[in-house]
């Protein structure tokens, strides 16, 4: 298993132009079944982010820096919002980083540099936060569970990514072992903001799941804001 890729193909990297091709064709395909038709379309476009987030929140990913950055892009959103606190600079008007700046992200700053607490690839840590913050709405019923396991099985994973996502899927969302997993504040920074990308920060499910992460986290309310900050720039489609 590559966790660097499977983390990739979770944040939506590369997604944009197979969903402008794929997207809407599979969309209108599974129309008649309610919130399906999203999963689908995004399923169909190649983007595992898609299977959980549905196509308009993917739509936004992919559209973004992180659909064209990946975990070089998260892991320069992050440090970006962490050096910003550190420096007593106001939220609002914070400095972004830039497309330069993530191409040239430094190597420490990327999700591979250091393991997670429990000494596995740090990157596994931030796709069971994803799909925590995912099913944070209880969306995810027995019906779409079978559909994205079905598409998973259909994504071209080696056998042990498989068994990874579908254990993610299917087992309860372990909040603790999510926010223990982080050995620096970095990582700690990094794990709150995958997770504020994949959810509906007006949904009062998934708002409360990411104030209870936070509080795991034990993130100063400060820094907080400053990732929320950079969670809704990452969002901004890209020129």
């Amino acid at each position: 298993m590559d966790p660097t890729k499977l983390l990739d193909q979770f944040l939506g990297a590369d997604a944009k132009a197979a969903l402008g091709q794929a997207g809407g064709f599979a969309k209108e395909k599974m129309g008649g079944m309610g919130g399906m038709g999203g999963l689908a379309g995004g399923a169909a476009a190649g983007g595992l982010v898609a299977l959980l987030f549905g196509s308009k929140k993917v739509r936004k990913m992919a559209g973004g820096v992180v659909g064209y950055g990946g975990a070089a892009a998260l892991g320069a959103l992050a440090l970006k919002a962490y050096q910003n606190w550190q420096e007593g600079k106001s939220v609002t008007g914070a400095p972004r980083p830039t497309q330069a700046e993530i191409a040239h992200t430094s190597p420490l700053a990327l999700p591979t540099a250091t393991p997670a607490a429990n000494g596995q690839p740090f990157e596994l840590s931030l796709i069971k936060a994803m799909i925590g913050a995912a099913k944070a709405d209880g969306h995810v019923d027995a019906e779409e569970q079978k559909l994205v396991f079905e598409q998973v099985e259909r994504a071209g994973l080696d056998a042990e990514a498989k068994a990874f996502v579908f254990d993610a899927l299917s087992g309860p969302t372990d909040l603790a072992g999510i926010a223990a997993s982080a050995s620096t504040p970095e990582q700690a920074s990094e794990l709150y903001l995958v997770s504020r990308l994949a959810i509906d920060p007006d949904h009062p499910a998934e708002r409360a799941y990411l104030e209870a992460l936070g509080h795991r986290l034990k993130l100063p309310a400060d820094l907080v804001a400053h990732l929320e900050r950079q969670a809704e720039g990452a969002l901004q489609p890209t020129n």
